[in-house]
């Protein structure tokens, strides 16, 4: 018999406004995000854990303002004059956290953006205060900058990042699928992402659909 092939489809991310679900854990944040040009000192920081909607605010603000983003730990010294010609977000900060030729790039992008005029978005899994930088100009500068905190979810907003998360793997559950998924599973964005990643690969390898039965197996397996 002919080995059949384990296909895997890519994932499609919609970082869109519409597609970005508002509920009490992220209200405040993407109203903060919307009122950019109001930022005290023309800067943002957005912390949250992994998964949150982080990059999807980014994404959204990045819309608004036709802003350049960038990842924390692909700044070089080179980049600093063209990205402060515009808006600009630099994602997961704490991630250059000791790497002193990173750290000095970004203190020279903060700078030169907000002399320039324009506005400055940063996001980190956790406060500023924690980011763990070394240069001390840089450190007080991040400090010194209003957080948008995303919160971990509630009930609803977990069955809709559920739900959004299958689609961006073109997966459709059977409707009592998440609904159990919800009761069962740790209240986290990470949590979401881990299972849902798990019930893509198991319902491929199995050529089985996303069921109840599917999702109990996946989180009796994460349980141990």
């Amino acid at each position: 018999m002919a080995e059949q092939l384990n296909l895997t489809l890519p994932v499609r991310t919609a970082l869109g406004r519409d597609d970005f679900f508002v509920s009490p854990a992220n209200a405040m944040a993407l109203g903060l995000v919307e009122s950019w040009p109001n930022w005290p000192g023309g800067k943002l920081v957005i912390a949250g854990p992994h998964g949150a909607g982080k990059t999807h605010l980014v994404h959204v603000w990045a819309a608004l303002c036709d802003a350049r983003i960038v990842a924390a730990s692909d700044l070089t010294q080179d980049l600093i004059p063209d990205l402060s010609q515009s808006p600009v977000a630099v994602e997961d900060v704490p991630e250059i956290a000791g790497n002193a030729e990173v750290e000095a790039a970004l203190f020279h992008l903060h700078n030169l953006t907000l002399a320039e005029g324009h506005t400055l978005l940063l996001t980190g899994d956790r406060d500023p205060k924690h980011w763990g930088l070394t240069l001390p100009d840089l450190n007080s500068r991040m400090q010194g900058t209003t957080v948008a905190t995303l919160d971990q979810p509630d009930d609803t907003l977990l069955t809709v990042v559920l739900a959004k998360l299958f689609n961006d793997r073109q997966l459709t559950p059977h409707p009592d699928t998440i609904p159990y998924l919800v009761r069962q599973m740790d209240r986290s964005f990470e949590a979401a992402q881990s299972l849902v990643s798990a019930l893509d690969h198991l319902s491929l390898s199995e050529k089985r659909p996303v069921t109840r039965a599917l999702a109990k197996r996946v989180l009796d397996a994460s349980t141990g």
